[in-house]
């Protein structure tokens, strides 16, 4: 069989993908908000409404990599 085939080692199961997306899902949530916070700060010297954007941006952008992480890890498309 090809890659990811099971050739003679049907008892050895591969890592769980939840096991993966949790880590994952955990180290990207902190990358993200450090990235949003360095923003942050040259945001706050610019009109209020560049600011209510920004942060209204910034607060849902997360969530579209979120939910295609969650639908792996579920193992969904």
């Amino acid at each position: 069989m090809g890659l990811g085939g099971r050739t003679g080692l049907g008892h050895v199961r591969g890592m769980s993908r939840i096991a993966i997306a949790a880590p994952l899902g955990i180290l990207g949530f902190f990358a993200y908000v450090a990235l949003v916070v360095a923003l942050a700060d040259h945001v706050l010297a610019l009109h209020w409404v560049v600011q209510a954007v920004f942060f209204l941006v910034a607060g849902i952008v997360w969530a579209f990599p979120a939910k295609w992480l969650m639908f792996w890890a579920a193992g969904q498309r």
